[in-house]
């Protein structure tokens, strides 16, 4: 009756641009050292986008189960969709429709596993506990920032470069890292509007678990890593010195930082919020690119 929207909504669609940059990064990453296929990335790429609606759906379901939709203050990047709360679809139509992605994206990581052998399956286990646990026990345990960064990060990065055929070598370990900082910091940023629906709702998250400066402080941490991890992994000639141009969205986080190092007690400014998405998805392309770049100048 309503059409695609609740479905989309619950999805999260306006942040699914993220696993197409952690594909094209991981991609890139395996290309500068000689293996690319079009096939295995792309399928890795249909498969990392229905995980990723799956978390995102499971989430949504899972915020208006234990309250935290009804609480939370909603910002264009914070706070969840609204539909559920909105009455256009039910939990249970939400939970069925993440667990189909889930199982159709697992088919195809389950497809690869087969091929590429045991290493590959603990990768994809690794991956599948983000995406099944991350509501429900990962976010109200300490972990959901890790996971978040393994999951959406780190592992689709190396996961991608892994399934061109070879183990993933120096480049695509390295590209991993930044990845890896940058979905963390995606999560807990996005954490502080939100901190006392989560206390209601039972989460542990950093954000609680540390305070907001101490939370504000970590968020600081982990942005200044991403642009180091960018250029140890070009000092110790991992990656292409063209891989320094993947460093310069990292001026997008004076924003985020500044207030983080500021008063966090304060609301997250909107703008800041905006920054941190754009940080991302700005950072992963431009290492995609240098890596494709160094290529073409090899």
């Amino acid at each position: 009756m309503n059409g695609l929207a609740p479905w989309l909504g619950v999805a999260r669609a306006p942040f699914l641009l993220l696993p197409v940059t952690l594909v094209a990064s991981g991609a890139a990453a395996a290309a500068y050292e000689g293996a690319f296929g079009w096939t295995p990335t792309l399928l890795a790429l249909v498969g990392l986008v229905l995980l990723h609606i799956a978390v995102n759906a499971l989430n949504e379901a899972s915020d208006m189960t234990t309250g935290i939709d009804l609480r939370t203050t909603r910002t264009p990047f914070s706070g969840g969709s609204g539909t559920l709360p909105a009455g256009l679809l039910s939990v249970r139509a939400t939970r069925v429709f993440a667990y189909a992605c889930a199982v159709a994206g697992g088919l195809i990581g389950g497809w690869f596993a087969v091929r590429l052998g045991p290493m590959f399956t603990v990768l994809m286990t690794l991956g599948a506990a983000a995406v099944l646990f991350y509501s429900d026990v990962l976010a109200r345990t300490g972990l959901g920032e890790i996971f978040a960064g393994l999951g959406l990060g780190a592992l689709p990065v190396w996961g991608t470069a892994w399934v061109q055929g070879p183990t993933p070598g120096r480049a695509a370990l390295w590209a991993g890292v930044p990845a890896f900082f940058m979905t963390f910091n995606l999560l807990l940023l996005n954490e502080f509007p939100d901190t006392e629906a989560d206390r209601a709702g039972g989460r542990r998250n950093i954000v609680l678990l540390l305070g907001r400066r101490g939370a504000g402080l970590v968020y600081a941490a982990a942005g200044v890593l991403t642009p180091a991890a960018i250029v140890a992994g070009v000092a110790l000639e991992a990656l292409p010195t063209q891989a320094l141009f993947a460093a310069l969205p990292s001026l997008l986080l004076v924003k985020p930082i500044s207030w983080a190092l500021g008063d966090p007690r304060e609301q997250v400014p909107v703008p800041a919020l905006g920054a941190n998405v754009v940080w991302n998805l700005a950072t992963n392309t431009a290492l995609a690119a240098a890596l494709a770049t160094a290529i073409v100048f090899r």
